[in-house]
């Protein structure tokens, strides 16, 4: 029993890898599923396909490395936050779509609650903002709007969870309702300086506390998986949120050192120890990660849309067939252009918070083309990670301290990172496993099963794959990232 499997569930697909006693990834499997949109501005998935995803790539990936049940030590899951599934106890059966984390469908509530002045409350007890963002205003709205929700929820009838509690209950048969520390502190309904959940947050969004899971550590028991699914039963010992499983599996576990996660959207967190900062720059304070009972806490910087910008460059505008393409297409652009692309689809995130706004252009000349737009949008990653880094520095006193070290499907693009470096004026880190979400995940199972090293032993194992050095004069970054701050000027819904 010297194996790990690492469930990745994310927002357009759910993965299985299968890591050895090594902690190298050995088999995996992958299935996309539907992403679903009853309005503008809603996103939504159906909970039961993602759980049919989960259970298909586990046995791909079982059947892959040649392993059964009896091989596997422990499972770690990971998945994407404040996605919120409520579903019936007796059941099993969701009574609605999920509800998935880009969806700004209580934008209005939000703005109520934070003209009502309830903000400093809610930034002070949980480390996060009003925005529609966040799994607890998710969940007052399917209380409100799904038919005998709310009396059924009072009536103890119903169970909530972000997507890993949906799960973890799936996985045990119904035996564990639970979500790990991590998960918690993105509802806005938990406390991340008590530790529990909070009576008066859940006063203000009418939430019965009944629905909400047990929290555990990020490292703990989750229960035994049934029997039927795998062939016998595994533990399930790990459970981190994505953006806190990727910081883990970068071995980011000091204070000041810092990670970047580009995938759909582009999470950067800083390692803040023992100290919960109250940011002054829209940041969030959040809980990196949780052991024996005790928190560590860090700043956190969301970004809508990263990896969903070249998406769209193929999918929208269909200038790409694949992503790769773009940065060939951004090695071509005409020098003498710069366009801003600001990819406000879904509003902007951190640290300007507007859902209001909406994606536009600058600079368009009557030659611009596919190349000039490619490098417009690889550009706004960079970009909108400096506004992360200028807001962290300011919090922290101080920039983060040594390199970024970087993960995600965005991260293998040499030119990207490398205009990251010049336009941060630091050195970027690539690791050589780059699956770092996923290894995160493994390795809180595998540490809590006894087959993995400490903390300490898996942070020397972490091995630098590529180093991204800064290269563009003080003067063209301080040119170009002040004509970025002036395209987000013009395209933020209020002043």
């Amino acid at each position: 029993m010297t194996h790990i499997l690492a469930i990745d569930q994310g927002t357009t697909s759910t993965r299985a890898i299968l890591f050895d006693a090594g902690m190298r990834p050995m088999a995996s499997a992958q299935q996309e599923f539907g992403q679903i949109y009853p309005a503008s501005g809603w996103v939504e998935h159906d909970p039961q396909e993602i759980w049919h995803s989960v259970v298909a790539t586990c046995r791909a990936a079982m059947a892959k490395g040649g392993v059964t049940a009896r091989d596997i030590a422990g499972i770690g899951i990971t998945n994407q936050r404040e996605t919120v599934v409520l579903w019936d106890r007796a059941t099993g059966q969701p009574l609605h779509n999920a509800i998935v984390w880009q969806d700004r469908r209580t934008a209005e509530l939000c703005a109520r609650l934070k003209a009502e002045g309830h903000e400093a409350m809610v930034q002070d007890k949980t480390g996060l903002l009003l925005d529609p963002y966040f799994s607890g205003t998710k969940l007052a709205w399917l209380l409100d709007h799904v038919d005998g929700a709310r009396a059924r929820a009072v009536a103890g009838e119903l169970a909530f969870g972000t997507i890993d509690s949906w799960l973890i209950w799936n996985l045990t048969g119904g035996a564990v309702h639970a979500t790990d520390a991590t998960n918690a502190s993105r509802t806005i309904l938990y406390n991340i300086r008590t530790g529990c959940w909070d009576a008066e947050m859940c006063a203000l969004l009418d939430v019965p506390i009944a629905i909400l899971p047990e929290v555990r550590d990020c490292a703990a028991d989750y229960g035994m998986t049934d029997p039927a699914l795998f062939g016998g039963a595994i533990p399930i010992l790990g459970v981190a949120g994505d953006q806190q499983a990727a910081t883990i599996g970068q071995a980011c576990f000091q204070p000041g050192m810092m990670k970047s996660t580009y995938g759909t959207g582009c999470f950067a967190l800083l390692n803040t120890g023992d100290t919960l900062v109250r940011s002054q720059n829209r940041l969030l304070g959040t809980i990196a990660y949780q052991f024996d009972g005790r928190p560590t806490y860090a700043l956190e910087g969301s970004i809508f849309i990263a990896g969903a910008v070249v998406q769209w460059l193929r999918d929208g505008l269909g200038i790409i067939d694949s992503a790769p393409q773009t940065q060939a297409l951004a090695m071509a652009a005409d020098p003498s252009q710069q366009l801003y692309l600001v990819p406000a689809f879904t509003g902007l995130g951190a640290p300007y918070w507007d859902p209001e706004c909406r994606g536009a252009i600058f600079g368009l000349a009557r030659n611009s083309g596919p190349a000039e737009f490619a490098r417009a949008a690889l550009e706004s990653v960079g970009y909108q990670t400096r506004d992360l880094w200028e807001a962290m520095a300011a919090d922290w006193q101080g920039a983060p301290g040594g390199n970024v070290r970087v993960d995600g499907g965005m991260s293998a693009s040499d030119w990207t990172m490398q205009f990251l470096a010049d336009i941060l004026g630091a050195p970027v880190d690539r690791p050589q496993v780059q699956e770092t979400t996923a290894l995160g995940a493994a390795w809180l199972a595998g540490m809590r099963a006894g087959v993995y090293p400490d903390a300490a032993g898996f942070a020397a194992t972490w091995a630098l794959g590529r180093s991204f050095s800064p290269r563009m004069e003080a003067a063209r970054r301080g040119a170009l990232y002040a004509g970025w701050k002036d395209a987000v000027a013009r395209t933020l819904s209020r002043p």
